[in-house]
């Protein structure tokens, strides 16, 4: 359920009403726009008498939610939610690129393409420390040391860390991360979601291999359930029956998600196509098509990356892409 207060209402009668309701057993989730606050209640509602709510002096209106993902829905928290890593802000017309290779192989790899990537304009370093593979028998990444890796590629270039969290035993070792990632695979994995959900970092959410929007929502919902509100959608392509890329990667999802959820959505369009000369093209649609941020694989050497070189951009390939993308930002702000 939904309610929308009136502009200006006391401090006091709004806690009044939010005491009310937890009284009630509910949950009260406030968000603050800048003309209105708006009431998401979660729990059983229908205890809760619409028609005297709606009657009471501060209040504007009320309706009843019927999606079953709530908290991360745009009627429960109409403004767009910005998530901040340090300095740099996703979401709410806030623009911000990951750029990276798909796997750390060793210091001076991630070093010098942590260097590249910031010099060309990317906002945050993606690399992966543990790396799910179809076979057991490829790269399975550097784990903990990958980690202390990103760290020193940190210290030298200052750009946040964003790297993906397969087990909840493994999270002890990514004190250092900015940004944790959860993979497609791991998409539906609730149990890893609602430790996630448990820590105050921002949560980058890839939706899984062939799952739709809602079930990718109602994951989101797992972590913000349990008090992480910091949570960035990704869409990262989908399982088709398309032979030619490794997946299709589904642009529609980004406008569809602004209009159901409050929450930031990147595109990852490295994964997406699995072909490096696919990724300029796709990576400019998705930043027209209204994306916050994109997600990137770049390396040095992709000839003999040890994982998904063939989808990875030249740091000079990546340059040009950063460009290019500024372009395409500035058209469609005009």
């Amino acid at each position: 359920m939904i309610i929308a207060l009136k502009p200006g209402v006391d401090a006091v009668k709004q806690k009044q009403l939010i005491d009310w309701f937890e009284e009630m057993g509910l949950g009260v989730h406030t968000s603050v726009g800048s003309e209105r606050t708006v009431l998401g209640l979660i729990g059983d509602t229908s205890k809760v008498d619409m028609e005297l709510v709606e009657s009471l002096e501060i209040v504007d209106s009320v309706k009843r939610v019927s999606e079953t993902f709530k908290m991360c829905n745009r009627k429960f928290h109409p403004e767009d939610t910005v998530v901040s890593v340090g300095d740099v802000k996703i979401g709410g017309g806030h623009f911000a690129i990951m750029a990276g290779p798909c796997s750390v192989e060793s210091e001076k790899q991630i070093v010098e393409i942590a260097k590249e990537v910031k010099a060309a304009g990317a906002n945050l370093l993606r690399g992966g420390a543990f790396k799910p593979r179809t076979s057991p028998y490829d790269f399975q990444g550097l784990k903990a040391e990958g980690l202390a890796l990103l760290k020193i590629a940190k210290q030298e270039t200052g750009l946040p860390i964003v790297t993906e969290l397969m087990s909840i035993t493994d999270i002890p070792l990514f004190e250092d991360v900015d940004v944790i990632q959860i993979g497609a695979r791991n998409m539906q994995n609730f149990n890893l979601l609602q430790e996630v959900g448990k820590l105050k970092k921002p949560i980058l959410l890839k939706r899984g291999l062939a799952n739709t929007l809602k079930e990718l929502l109602m994951s989101a919902e797992y972590i913000m359930a349990n008090g992480n509100e910091n949570v960035i959608l990704c869409e990262r392509g989908i399982r088709t029956y398309s032979d030619y890329t490794r997946n299709t990667l589904d642009l529609s999802a980004v406008p569809m998600l602004h209009e159901l959820s409050h929450l930031p959505v990147i595109v990852d369009p490295s994964h997406a196509t699995g072909i490096a000369r696919l990724v300029s093209p796709m990576a400019l649609a998705a930043t027209a098509a209204g994306a916050d941020g994109l997600l990137i694989e770049v390396h040095n050497d992709p000839m003999h990356a040890l994982c998904d070189g063939a989808q990875s951009l030249r740091p000079g390939e990546f340059a040009e892409l950063a460009e290019r993308i500024n372009a395409i930002r500035t058209v469609i702000k005009t």
